[in-house]
């Protein structure tokens, strides 16, 4: 006789059940648990890679200031302005949404290393589909933001920049050296995207600028390949100190573009974007690192881990010390075209 009562009582049990789940987690939702806030900002951070974001509206500032006084006009006057805040938010929105594409593609990888294990879409934080449609509405509507406000060959040259970077740079990590010389053209691209923002067109002077963020790269580049060369080496990516790893190949490479950079840093001078203050500067800024560069030649004959990474880690401070010193110098010495 008591059968049939429970039985029909389930589906009221089961809905009951469902109610209280759901309101558990409206109220999740509602009232998050004490720090789940600064948690997701601090994902979302980590996943549009905010420093290397950053550093990119910075470049593309310069390009575009530099772009404005090539025209003759000042880039502090209002139209201006809004143009350049227009620009750094699409480079922005594309910049960061090729960062979470990047994540995305490389959850495994980054898993295996200690420096990014806990990034959310490795560590799990953030699932891979949701990952991907940040990353790809990121890039959508930097794309549209730059074609809206910019103009076409801005646009088409960042979304270029985002295929090269997680397209081609991105996948080749895995396969062969040859993909950090392939993945500094996007990590280039900054001051080119300011200058056409700005001039609506590729010339000599966006040129430059981009050769110079090009050449910086590799010094910088080869002192964290050292520093992190066992995690890489976990990865399974192919950096110039895991393949080689006694480091020669790392400082001849290091070394080469760091010569190459003051002849490079000069061009602004050489076609007129600056004065000779410039070149002064540039100079100095550029032996400086040459020097730092000549120092991290040392790990070759270091006698243990923290000195070999003392000197990798002294080269990666002047290095992200000398780019923006070296484009404010520029900024402040350009002259009107």
């Amino acid at each position: 006789m008591s059968t049939a009562p429970t039985a029909a009582a389930k589906p009221g049990i089961a809905v009951a059940e469902s109610l209280t789940s759901a309101d558990s987690a409206v109220e999740s939702a509602l009232n998050p648990a004490p720090g789940a806030t600064a948690t997701l900002i601090g994902d979302l951070r980590e996943l549009f890679k905010f420093k290397v974001t950053a550093m990119v509206l910075v470049t593309t500032w310069a390009g575009f200031y530099l772009g404005s006084m090539h025209s003759g006009i000042s880039a502090v006057q209002s139209g201006q302005i809004e143009t350049l805040l227009e620009t750094l938010v699409g480079v922005a929105l594309v910049s960061a949404g090729a960062s979470a594409l990047n994540e995305a593609l490389e959850r495994k990888s980054d898993a295996k290393m200690i420096r990014t294990a806990n990034r959310p879409i490795a560590a799990g934080r953030i699932s891979l589909p949701v990952g991907l449609i940040l990353g790809l509405g990121a890039v959508a509507l930097g794309g549209f933001e730059l074609l809206s406000t910019t103009n076409p060959l801005t646009a088409g040259l960042a979304l270029l920049t985002v295929f090269t970077y997680v397209a081609v740079y991105t996948p080749l990590k895995r396969v062969t050296t040859l993909a950090t010389f392939l993945g500094a053209f996007p990590g280039a691209a900054g001051p080119l995207l300011g200058w056409t923002a700005a001039r609506g067109q590729i010339e000599w002077p966006g040129i430059a600028l981009f050769a110079i963020l090009f050449v910086w790269q590799f010094p910088h580049f080869m002192a964290i390949a050292w520093l992190y060369r066992q995690d890489y080496g976990r990865a399974g990516i192919k950096m110039l100190p895991v393949v080689q790893p006694d480091g020669l190949s790392t400082v001849i490479e290091a070394l080469f573009y760091a010569v190459a950079m003051i002849p490079v840093s000069l061009i602004p001078w050489w076609l007129h974007m600056a004065g000779l203050t410039y070149a002064v500067i540039a100079i100095v800024l550029g032996f400086l690192y040459l020097g730092y560069t000549i120092r991290f030649g040392r790990i070759l004959r270091a006698t243990s881990e923290t000195e070999s990474r003392m000197f990798a880690r002294d080269l990666l401070k002047v290095s992200v010390i000398y780019l923006p010193l070296l484009l404010t110098s520029l900024m402040l010495s350009a002259t009107v075209q």
